[in-house]
């Protein structure tokens, strides 16, 4: 993990504090924001603006195998997501993890090895990576298994997926894709369809497993949710259980019950930089416009995140504070981090400095530790650093 930043000021920036851009400075010592007067490091020309919050990502997915019949150690897969997570200005990234039914990479044995893992990848880590876990509601012999893991990684956020049906409709109708599916996992054809006829017949115990889950997690304290709600009744059915957030619902009517109930909605950041979903499901950019979308996350694809906020900026949907909040301030709400996704003094230095002409991220801080620097802001900072040991010579 880098040293923290000595006590510095970044001067002359445009800044997002309260929504609103201004020009000023911010301080950082001992790892957190301030306004007290300090050693002052040029920024002007460029937006310093809070540090991105990443809920779902299974990008990671790729660093961990860049193809499915090649595997690397989790230590190195994690380093490479979190140098990616550095380089894209995010500060904090859940990285979606399976739970299914459908074993291999997305098994409940994989999973608890990414969470051993990544409790020892942490000390080292640029960025706050952290787990959620994506919950397949078909696994019901693993309810007990589940709580115990969350409990004991102190994991703070789970969603539920139920993609049986979504499985046996590929079998049906698109069997070569089924087929690809079936060897990213690391099974045949015929073999993946044996596991999902065996998970539907757990059909039966789901409504238990369920209600068990999220009486564990309302007692530890964790945030829960839904993934891919097809319906405005099954948002309806998982917030009855308190899943009360609606991540990637798929039709505007999921959206709508959720905006209803008062569920934060999150959607893919590649949908709106696509115009669309590659899944052809609802358009986040609609969702946006409607004002029934609350959080973007990476989904796939890290870099995304902050093109989708300048996406939404050029097509006049936002302003920059509108669409950044997307990607900061109300991530940070979501979860219940209360000590980052703003610019506010005493809160975490996590901070996104972008290049205003070239949009540019030039540099990321996280927790008050430079983890990013490319640019014209490398030389700012370097320049800052030579003149403070110019005078500690003399």
């Amino acid at each position: 993990m880098p040293a923290l930043l000595p006590p510095i000021s970044l001067s002359g920036a445009q800044i997002l504090r309260d929504g609103t851009l201004h020009s000023g400075s911010i301080g950082i010592a001992k790892g957190l924001l301030t306004t007290q007067s300090l050693p002052e490091v040029d920024l002007s020309g460029y937006l310093v603006l809070p540090g991105i919050i990443d809920l779902h990502g299974d990008g990671f997915e790729h660093h961990m195998a860049p193809r499915p019949s090649a595997r690397l150690p989790m230590a190195l897969g994690l380093a490479s997501y979190d140098r990616e997570a550095a380089a894209h200005g995010v500060t904090t990234a859940y990285l979606a993890q399976g739970w299914s039914w459908e074993g291999g990479p997305r098994g409940p044995d994989q999973a608890e090895a990414m969470m051993a893992a990544l409790h020892s990848y942490r000390p080292q880590a640029l960025t706050d990576l952290r787990l959620q876990i994506r919950a397949e509601t078909h696994l019901t012999g693993e309810t007990d298994r589940l709580i115990a893991a969350v409990r004991a990684h102190q994991l703070d956020y789970v969603v539920f997926n139920d993609h049986l049906g979504e499985a046996r409709q590929k079998a049906r109708s698109a069997p070569v894709e089924f087929t690809l599916w079936a060897r990213k996992i690391g099974r045949h054809a015929e073999e993946m369809l044996q596991v999902v006829e065996d998970a539907s017949r757990n059909r039966k115990a789901v409504p238990r497993s369920l209600r068990t889950l999220a009486e564990a997690f309302d007692a530890l304290g964790v945030t829960y949710g839904s993934h891919d709600d097809p319906d405005a009744e099954t948002r309806s059915y998982y917030a009855m259980i308190g899943a009360g957030v609606a991540e990637f619902p798929t039709s505007r009517n999921a959206a709508v019950a959720a905006r209803a109930m008062d569920n934060p909605v999150i959607m893919g950041a590649p949908n709106v930089l696509r115009g669309g979903s590659q899944a052809g499901n609802i358009s986040a950019r609609d969702l946006v416009m409607d004002g029934l979308c609350d959080v973007l996350v990476s989904d796939y694809h890290l870099p995304a995140l902050p093109l989708a906020a300048w996406a939404l900026v050029d097509a006049g949907l936002l302003d920059l504070a509108a669409a950044w909040g997307m990607i900061s301030t109300r991530p940070a709400e979501v979860l219940g981090l209360r000590d980052r996704g703003q610019i506010t003094p005493g809160l975490r230095a996590d901070l996104t400095v972008v290049n205003a002409c070239t949009r540019a991220i030039e540099a990321t801080i996280c927790n008050g530790r430079l983890v990013h620097l490319s640019g014209e802001a490398a030389l700012r900072f370097i320049t800052r650093a030579g003149n403070a040991l110019a005078l500690a010579a003399e």
